[in-house]
């Protein structure tokens, strides 16, 4: 919900400007007596709004750039100019507004990736980050006359971009659904049906996954390896319909839909079922569990990071009951629970069962995916693998689900999770 106070006038009421809690109201600017609203209102793919100050509910708001093909992701003023940024495919696309909400000029970004821009509304000079899988994080200086930019910092990385590339495919799922998927690796990789994959997606509560750069990426990359993340359904990348299409008695959609990247890459000749390493975290835990537990057969490394397992009890702990607009409850119907039941990776271990080498992670003090989620699975899953591939749990202490986890620990867990696929999918690295 959204309130509004004069802080000009003294002893100023709170006065109501949306109420209902059923979309996003993000105001990003006030000039004049103009409030610049950032919205999903009836837009599920977002729009630009103005409120008055004198006349500020959301009845009297009025349309300033309507709701496109593609999803507004962001926007700010600077330089009083409207600069938004949109999801295409799943990569940003930049452009300049006038505060009229008419289109001045796109920013041609260096390559697929992801931008953020930083500046004041009275700024002269303006700025954005830009980062992709094969270029780090690094900030350039926008002229906004001219329409150019040129690099103004970049981190020291031993790393040589020029070596790798970033395509993007896009292949059909098991209904025929088109999933985008972006693939980084070395320039002279051959499709041989031999090279190693990192997979990598997530699928759940409107979350947009978008190019990047890690560091913990380039050991692997440079032996030969293939990163390859997916923007699978229940994310945001095409708006609200495809993030429901990955919800509740749709959440199988979100599994096949990665299941379908694996056969993808196999069918395509990059990889086969003996080099692929599968990896998510939290929701994309529960990706991981799901499609291990569905698809044995066609993953040699399975890496479930903090992770929703037991999908019948989950919202029984901490802030679990919060996730049931994306997942239902199994007391919601019975029909309700005969679906989670059906995917619950903790209720879909069979014994005798030749699993993936796995490796749960979780930490002791993880309020958010309480780690007895991964206790759980990593204890059934001992009991019903059939001995041949390891199956471990890496429990870190003194800490939680990830945020704000101190260097020495983020760099172990990375050490170890890489060394862990590595060693399983035969990857013998150069030092």
């Amino acid at each position: 919900a959204l309130y509004m106070k004069d802080l000009r006038k003294p002893n100023a009421p709170f006065v109501a400007m949306a109420t209902d809690m059923d979309y996003t109201y993000a105001p990003i600017e006030v000039i004049g007596d103009k409030i610049y609203m950032f919205t999903n209102y009836n837009a599920p793919k977002y729009r630009l709004m103005t409120a008055g100050i004198n006349k500020p509910a959301l009845k009297d708001w009025t349309e300033l750039v309507p709701e496109s093909e593609n999803v507004l992701s962001d926007a700010g003023v600077i330089g009083e100019k409207l600069f938004l940024t949109y999801d295409k495919d799943a990569a940003n696309h930049a452009y300049v507004y006038g505060l009229d909400g008419k289109e001045i000029q796109e920013i041609k970004l260096p390559s697929l990736g992801s931008v953020g821009f930083s500046g004041d509304k009275d700024d002269k000079e303006c700025f954005f980050g830009f980062t992709s899988f094969t270029i780090p994080g690094a900030t350039y200086k926008y002229d906004m006359d001219a329409n150019t930019y040129e690099l103004f910092r970049a981190p020291k990385v031993d790393f040589n971009s020029d070596e790798f590339i970033t395509e993007q495919v896009f292949y059909p799922s098991k209904d025929g659904t088109k999933i985008p998927m972006f693939l980084t690796y070395k320039k002279d990789l051959k499709k041989d049906g031999k090279n190693p994959v990192y997979l990598y997606g997530y699928g759940g509560f409107n979350i947009s996954l978008n190019p990047g750069f890690s560091t913990s990426r380039i050991p692997f990359l440079q032996n030969g390896g293939i990163y390859a993340q997916v923007n699978l359904r229940g994310g945001g990348e095409y708006g609200e319909d495809w993030h429901i299409a990955g919800t509740k008695m749709q959440k199988q959609n979100v599994f096949d839909d990665f299941i379908a990247a694996a056969e993808y890459l196999i069918n395509d000749k990059y990889t086969n079922k003996d080099k692929i390493a599968i990896v998510g975290g939290s929701n994309g835990g529960l990706l991981v569990g799901a499609c291990m537990t569905q698809r044995p057969d066609l993953f040699r490394v399975a890496i479930p990071q903090v992770g929703v397992m037991d999908m019948l009890r989950y919202h029984k702990f901490t802030i679990g009951w919060n996730w049931a607009s994306d997942y239902g409850t199994s007391e919601d119907s019975k029909e309700m629970f005969e679906y989670l039941k059906g995917y619950s990776p903790l209720h879909n271990l069979k014994p005798g069962t030749k699993y993936p080498a796995t490796m749960v992670i979780t930490a002791d003090h993880d309020d958010r995916v309480v780690p007895a989620h991964s206790f759980k699975f990593a204890a059934t899953l001992q009991e019903c693998n059939d001995g041949t591939n390891p199956t471990i749990i890496r429990i870190e202490s003194k800490a939680g689900h990830g945020a704000g986890k101190p260097m020495t620990k983020v760099l172990e867990e990375q050490a170890d999770t890489y060394a862990f696929i590595m060693y399983n999918l035969g990857m013998k690295p150069k030092i």
